[in-house]
């Protein structure tokens, strides 16, 4: 198995495809076009490839956790996104998509960010290709991670607060969307995640594949075998996704770690997988399906609050009520306080090929802390979930080969162990 190419109309199965007004079917199609047009272009390939090593600093390491393995008994291997120009995962894909804005002609961008990282992304390639850039950011998310506006602003980026709904990352996307259908001329979206309508889930996706590629390449080079376990945190699932696509004809088990949050009631948690008990919902019955299909079995709730709907101009996993709103969601990282998940992800959840968990705040916070004592690495909390997970599951991973994708650093969120 490999990467999926969704169809024409952008779906994976039932999810994904175009649920946006009239006025962006055009930007949308204009989008898709000129990513096609790249992906087939040497000089567009060979221009990004040398971007992403003399700028954004890639191939980044492969590091053994060598003291955290003796502890847990299991070998743990970390993927340093985190040593990323900028911090984070996030710049593979901003850059990515600012060589397209150069590329259509456009002049000005708008993005949304919640952790922020997407944002310092966003406003770093905007600066080095000389592009206008507008960046919305809930002021909750604003608050806890001040640090990266300081950054964003110092970049040259308008940093635009939005004070309506929960003010974190689902009201940043709305007001985002928002400019974008008054200014669809001179504006790209640059959306920051494997979200929203057809073709970002699959772009965003493949601007990330390098994540894998690489990834893939250093374990066997350095550990010698290919990894039993790749583990990565899910927001949207940009990083997880391009942890995992380099692995699916692989017989490797992945894991997709949620924000658990304070607990599994509504409200208090951001995991569109996660049940009544606070553990992960199984797939529906029955072998999986043999291809990405239409027919695909889409359960109509998973508990919780999750349910199949449409935001952001996709269909997938939503927490929402009964009628239809979408619920407030909680998580000690911004990067992961967000109601809906990556079409993409909900059809893997479907055919079982990923495994789908969630951790609490506190796990997460307890991982942030071992991570730092024991290797001398500050990671993300978004990044501290998916180590909170191997954590928790040492026990059922001894001796095993576990590769995580620490997706950034964590500077930006010192603030919150202050709070």
């Amino acid at each position: 198995m490999s990467a999926a190419r969704p169809d024409a109309q952008g779906h994976f199965g039932p999810y994904g495809g175009r649920f946006v007004p009239e006025t962006l079917m055009e930007p949308l199609r204009e989008l898709e076009a000129a990513w096609l047009e790249a992906r087939r272009d040497p000089a567009f390939r060979e221009d990004l490839a040398g971007r992403l090593r003399d700028y954004v600093g890639r191939p980044t390491p492969l590091t053994f956790a060598s003291r955290l393995s003796d502890e847990l008994g299991c070998r743990v291997w970390l993927k340093r996104e985190d040593l990323c120009h900028t911090g984070a995962h996030k710049i593979n894909n901003a850059l990515g998509q600012a060589l397209l804005v150069k590329r259509m002609g456009k002049t000005r961008v708008v993005a949304e960010t919640g952790a922020g990282q997407h944002g310092v992304a966003t406003a770093t390639v905007c600066a080095l290709l000389g592009l206008e850039c507008v960046v919305y950011m809930g002021t909750e998310d604003m608050a806890r991670q001040a640090p990266n506006v300081r950054r964003m602003r110092l970049l040259g980026a308008e940093v635009r607060p939005v004070e309506g709904g929960s003010r974190t990352l689902k009201d940043a996307i709305n007001e985002a969307m928002r400019d974008w259908v008054t200014n669809v001329r001179t504006t790209h979206y640059l959306l920051g995640s494997v979200l929203g309508a057809h073709p970002y889930p699959a772009m965003v996706r493949d601007f990330h594949a390098v994540i894998g590629e690489e990834a893939r390449s250093q374990v066997r080079s350095q550990a010698g075998a290919l990894p039993d376990v790749l583990v990565a945190c899910v927001g949207g699932g940009s990083n997880a996704l391009g942890l995992f696509a380099a692995f699916f004809g692989d017989p490797v088990e992945m894991v997709g770690v949620e924000a658990g949050g304070r607990s599994p009631r509504p409200g208090d948690h951001a995991a569109r997988f996660l049940n009544e008990r606070g553990g992960a919902v199984a797939r529906p019955p029955g072998p999986p399906p043999a291809g990405r299909r239409s027919e695909s079995v889409v359960p109509p709730s998973l508990g919780s609050g999750s349910a199949v709907g449409v935001l952001h101009g996709t269909r997938t996993y939503l927490l929402q009520d009964e009628a239809g709103n979408v619920l407030p969601t909680h998580s000690i990282a911004a990067g992961l306080d967000y109601p809906a998940v990556g079409p993409e992800h909900a059809l893997l959840r479907d055919e079982g090929r990923v495994r789908y968990t969630a951790v609490s705040d506190d796990d997460a916070l307890a991982a942030f802390h071992r991570l730092s004592e024991r290797e001398g690495i500050i990671p993300a909390l978004e990044s501290a979930h998916a180590v909170a997970w191997v954590m928790k599951e040492a026990a059922s991973l001894a001796g095993k080969l576990v590769l995580v994708n620490l997706s950034g650093r964590g500077d930006k969120d010192l603030g919150i162990l202050d709070d």
